[in-house]
């Protein structure tokens, strides 16, 4: 089991049981001031019996649970502001034996001295019960005023039979877009739960068979987006994030956070545009939340995940509303970015290795860097900085058994940068085990 401020994950059965559940689930009730407690889940088998536990673990502490059944983070994230807490029953992209729990605190998810408080504290039942009231989201509605106003145009969206279900139908139903829906029935889905690693082949014969604008994929809870282009291409998940920041500078955002493995064609476009990406934040949801926070920022987010985080209407990764902003940029505009992009490469993976030998690794790793590095970052594992087009990042996984090792160069230097650095990190590993 992986606890960390992106949550609880596990696979159901096994180290994430129901035990388990319950005990996270009051754990967390005692840090919840409010009395307050959104709950909601993704469309995982295993689900609807661990959203249960957590509805009656909270309401043996006294909580008050608002239940909304399904429903993506976001929208979740989203009604949260106006309870004080939440819980999504969700591994996200994780594959479909996994689940786990997502904490959400003022509107945001956990940072790391609450998480500590969560993990440390006891769960205790209380004389008075909390009740359950069933509730429905404004979540829509609110992203459509955000989002208002530009062309409209033609859009495929692909939920993955998750969470995003109904949800991505109604948002461009209201924004004026023709869409076509594929995966859009609940727990029923021709592809994985993951879009990123996806070839999402049903995608982009939909968008080119129909002369779409864009193609939109999900992951089952929505947080994550994967676009695809007018000729059936997918995009890297810096070049959606890139396409989100463009509309939000033409919106007037001048102040930017973006994750420290964020693609750097990304702080060249926000300058050349006269704003400033004004921090770089470890890498995580909460992190860069954190750090958006403490400078005021009005935009961001992280280029790996492609997730776009705009705090002051929602302190998450948030994949609808990216693409509801994406979709109202016109086709110059995407061009001009798309080719703007396209001069830098990302390569991102990752080597399994055990947890307890991560530390280790990375404090080896330090030195390694060193020698062909210009500069060394360790505030969130090992980033050598080659040169001010090139990076390389080591870190290990908040959410598996596994080290991630990104890279970014010019087109023809991206490959062999990254089989020089993984197989420093292979190298190591083996040393340590």
């Amino acid at each position: 089991m992986k606890v960390s401020i992106s949550g609880v994950r596990g696979i159901y059965g096994q180290d994430l049981n129901l035990h388990e559940t319950s005990r996270f689930a009051g754990q967390f009730a005692s840090i919840i001031k409010s009395g307050k407690c959104i709950v909601a889940r993704d469309t995982r088998p295993s689900g609807r019996i661990i959203a249960e536990i957590v509805a009656a673990s909270l309401m043996a502490s006294g909580i008050d649970v608002y239940n909304l059944g399904v429903a993506p983070t976001p929208a979740a994230f989203r009604e949260a502001r106006r309870y004080g807490a939440g819980v999504i029953i969700t591994a996200s992209h994780n594959p479909l034996e996994w689940n786990g729990l997502k904490f959400i605190i003022q509107g945001r998810g956990l940072f790391e001295h609450e998480l500590d408080a969560m993990v440390n504290g006891s769960s205790e039942h209380h004389n008075k019960f909390g009740a359950e009231y069933k509730i429905a989201s404004r979540y829509v509605d609110e992203v459509a005023e955000i989002a208002k106003g530009g062309a409209k145009v033609k859009v495929g969206i692909d939920s993955g039979g998750g969470a995003a279900c109904g949800y991505g139908e109604r948002l461009f139903k209201k924004l004026g877009h023709q869409y076509h829906s594929i995966n859009g029935v609940r727990g029923v889905s021709s592809r994985g739960p993951d879009p990123t690693t996806d070839e999402l082949a049903d995608l982009r014969a939909l968008v080119t068979a129909n002369k779409l604008d864009h193609g939109f994929a999900l992951d089952l809870d929505a947080d994550r987006l994967v676009v695809v282009n007018n000729k059936g291409e997918k995009l890297s998940p810096d070049a959606t994030l890139l396409l989100c920041i463009a509309r939000a500078v033409e919106m007037g955002m001048k102040k930017f956070v973006t994750s420290i493995d964020t693609s750097v064609a990304i702080e060249k476009y926000v300058q050349s545009h006269k704003g400033r990406v004004i921090a770089h934040s470890k890498v995580g949801e909460a992190n860069v939340v954190s750090k958006m926070l403490e400078t005021k920022a009005e935009a961001g987010g992280e280029g790996s995940s492609a997730g776009f985080i705009m705090p002051g209407f929602n302190m998450c990764r948030d994949g609808l509303l990216a693409a509801a902003t994406i979709s109202t940029l016109d086709r110059k505009k995407i061009d001009s970015c798309l080719k703007f992009a396209s001069q830098f490469v990302q390569i991102r993976s990752k080597i399994t290795a055990d947890s307890a030998l991560h530390k280790k690794v990375i404090e080896k790793l330090t030195d390694v860097f060193k020698r062909d590095s210009s500069s060394i970052l360790t505030e969130d594992g090992v980033k050598a900085i080659i040169d001010e087009d090139s990076w390389v990042l080591v870190r290990p996984s908040n959410t598996e058994h596994a080290i991630r090792v990104s890279v970014e160069s010019k087109t023809d230097n991206a490959h062999s940068l990254y089989k020089q650095a993984s197989e420093k990190v292979q190298a190591v590993y083996d040393q340590v085990r």
